[in-house]
């Protein structure tokens, strides 16, 4: 427990989509620290004793839990919330899973797959993936967000322009994180919690862990603000980089082709130099390799690079 929380949101106390009609599970003053315990992307579905067999009877419904939501007195339409991400305790456990059409290669990879992952939660050395490889951790909420204006149902899966499942690496402790706020109370809400991605996470799915997250919510009045925004307390690659990095590219007119094809290529790299089957280096590219836009001037082709850390096979 958080000797300096404020509040604490229990695991029970989630909710899946967004709705500005959800009831607050809490309403506090501004500047408050809550301490949130967070149910892993599955909501329990899946498990430590969990089989491929579970990932293909997975229920929609229930993907991408979050805590909250939490009503900020004083918060209005036009304001920003303010999140100051502080700490992550991981729980240990994780599972990283290619769910059949889910994912950038849907269509090359038809078949259901899961890895579960048992890592040091208090140290947090590199968790293993298999005998010659190791995955550096860095814990950070997948889906952290405000309520949408519009009334009704949302999907949880999307990001939007208040936050939600952003997917973001480098939404770790000691980042900020700025969200416009469309309804009164603001309705944060935060889960989806991963012990490491890479940039794209591009199976679908992280390492997916549950774990307890605390995070000090302020409100900066009448600012306006399209889309969040994030300050991060300084390098964000650290763990990724002491080994330098494979690379592959994707050229063309279009960039979803170039994303693609730049995986595609980094998964036939790692299965010839690794020995490793091609789902295997799939589900590897997801948890630690990087997507990046290296070139989009010099049409008609722009360049897509997908780099592989060399330290997971250190």
């Amino acid at each position: 427990m958080c000797q300096r929380c404020d509040f604490t949101i229990h695991a029970a106390q989630h909710h899946f989509g967004w709705d500005n009609s959800f009831t607050p599970v809490l309403r506090t003053e501004p500047g408050k620290r809550i301490e949130f315990v967070c149910n892993d992307a599955s909501a329990g579905q899946l498990g430590p004793s969990s089989t491929v067999a579970d990932v293909a009877t997975l229920d929609f419904s229930r993907i991408n839990p979050v805590n909250g939501p939490v009503y900020i007195e004083g918060a209005e339409p036009g304001d920003v919330l303010k999140v100051t991400i502080e700490s992550f305790a991981p729980s240990g456990f994780g599972w990283t899973a290619n769910i059949p059409g889910f994912g950038l290669l849907a269509d090359q990879f038809t078949d259901p797959a899961l890895k579960l992952w048992s890592y040091d939660a208090n140290e947090l050395a590199p968790a293993a993936f298999s005998d010659t490889a190791r995955v550096p951790l860095k814990p950070f909420a997948g889906t952290i967000g405000v309520a949408l204006a519009e009334p009704g149902l949302h999907s949880i899966v999307p990001p939007r322009r208040v936050g939600g499942n952003m997917d973001i690496r480098d939404l770790a402790a000691g980042t900020t994180l700025y969200l416009p706020i469309e309804v009164p109370g603001a309705l944060f809400s935060i889960g989806d919690t991963h012990a490491a991605q890479g940039d794209g996470e591009v199976c679908g799915t992280a390492i997916e862990s549950p774990m307890t997250v605390v995070a000090q919510l302020d409100l900066i009045k009448q600012t306006p603000l399209a889309t969040p925004r994030f300050t991060t307390p300084g390098p964000v690659t650290r763990h990724l980089d002491g080994a330098g990095y494979e690379a592959t590219t994707g050229i063309g007119p279009d960039l979803m082709t170039g994303a693609r094809d730049a995986v595609s290529r980094m998964i036939d790299l790692l299965s010839a130099q690794h020995a490793l089957s091609a789902m295997e280096a799939y589900l590897l590219c997801s948890v630690a390799g990087d997507l990046r836009i290296s070139c989009v001037v010099d049409r008609p082709n722009w360049l897509v690079s997908f780099y592989f850390p060399r330290i997971i096979f250190a």
